[in-house]
């Protein structure tokens, strides 16, 4: 079954008017018509049932009809990326909803080379992502922050694990194991950290640093393998 993202409140009922894209797509790529169901979730009332009401050439309505789901969200696990390419920051933000991110933070460091990235267009890839993958909200696009000042700001409730390159951490399916708790996993530039970041993030008390094995990786493959190791260890696919 279709389902789509909408940021209206979902009751039995309620009318719900798709953006003129949703439209487009539910009528024209995916032929609906009226009486056709699909589902419906905003991140806050569950997953509801929908049907078409009206369908033409300028736009469809859909009414909601019941919950098929309750509410619920996954582990409260960030993911901070310093910005790379956009190619692969799409890619990151993409992988970030599928394997369950609750928010995408991104940060600049000393060796950042990129300083714009459409935040739009993040938001959408994150929101095709949760309709995809089934999950009931979509993941938070922060606006870019410097690293410093996320780590100024940090609560130390929070685990960092902290994708240390220097190779003298330990594997992070080894530190994280019979972790839990709210975390959020940091990952470097293209060049790594600055040897001034590594050595701040070393000594910071809520920061567990770890090795993700004996090889360079991407930043994308980073954060696909650190967020598949920590749901392994400490998430919700244990």
């Amino acid at each position: 079954m279709i389902r789509l993202f909408v940021p209206n409140d979902l009751s039995a009922g309620a009318g719900v008017a798709p953006t003129v894209d949703q439209s487009r797509y539910l009528t024209q790529v995916m032929r609906l018509a009226v009486g056709a169901e699909l589902a419906l979730f905003n991140g806050r009332d569950g997953e509801w049932r929908a049907t078409v009401v009206e369908a033409t050439k300028r736009g469809c309505l859909l009414k909601a009809e019941d919950q098929t789901r309750p509410m619920e969200t996954g582990p409260d696990l960030d993911l901070i990326i310093a910005m790379v390419k956009r190619s692969r920051v799409e890619t990151i933000v993409e992988k970030a909803a599928e394997l369950g991110a609750r928010r995408v933070r991104l940060t600049m460091t000393r060796r950042t080379n990129v300083d714009f990235v459409k935040l739009g267009r993040l938001d959408a890839i994150a929101m095709e992502a949760a309709e995809q993958t089934g999950r009931l909200d979509v993941p938070e696009i922060a606006d870019p922050e410097k690293l410093d000042k996320i780590l100024d700001a940090w609560d130390p409730a929070r685990r960092l694990v902290f994708c240390d390159e220097g190779g003298d951490a330990k594997p992070a399916i080894e530190a994280l194991a019979g972790t839990g708790g709210p975390a959020a996993i940091l990952i470097g530039p293209e060049g790594g950290f600055a040897p001034e970041e590594r050595e701040r993030l070393r000594e910071l008390s809520f920061v567990t640093p770890v090795s993700l094995g004996p090889r360079i990786l991407r930043a994308d493959t980073a954060a696909i393998s650190a967020m598949t190791l920590w749901q392994a260890a400490a998430g919700d696919w244990r």
